[in-house]
């Protein structure tokens, strides 16, 4: 990946709507040549596709919380993930380092059915406990992107 990739990455993700001809005139190359380099980042998985970035508090599912998952015994990531998958209210969930094996980002439409979704998951059979922290405000968010150099 070079400068000129990394500079139609920042394009994308600032506005992925933007054409092939729109990002080569802020590149200095012909929309084809973007098509290409587009094509070839997505083959290559640097890209992974293209998406709507949507408020969840506009659809409803405005309460958040993250939770940290610990299970009883040794817990593989694959199965801990295979046990998250059924709840709904799970978007994300990482495992991670420290005392917990996962943490889980939880998105509910108000906090009766948050704790109805914390109960489902602490219902998991292989989780032991769980500690959450419920978000107030949404301080800084932001995509990846490339350096631009």
């Amino acid at each position: 990946m070079d400068g000129l990739d990394q500079r139609i990455i920042s394009r994308l993700v600032a506005d992925a709507r933007s054409s092939y001809s729109e990002i080569g005139k802020a590149v200095g190359l012909s929309a084809p040549a973007v098509k290409r380099r587009v094509d070839r980042l997505l083959d290559e998985g640097v890209l992974r596709g293209f998406t709507a970035v949507v408020d969840p508090e506009a659809l409803g599912w405005g309460t958040e919380a993250f939770v940290e998952v610990h299970c009883m015994g040794n817990v593989t990531p694959d199965r801990i993930r295979a046990r998250l998958l059924p709840l709904p209210e799970v978007v994300a969930a990482y495992s991670v380092t420290g005392a917990a094996d996962a943490i889980v980002h939880l998105r509910a439409a108000n906090i009766h059915h948050l704790e109805d979704a914390l109960e489902r998951l602490r219902a998991v059979d292989m989780i032991d406990r769980t500690v959450s922290t419920v978000v107030l405000s949404r301080l800084l968010e932001r995509p990846p992107a490339p350096e631009v150099t």
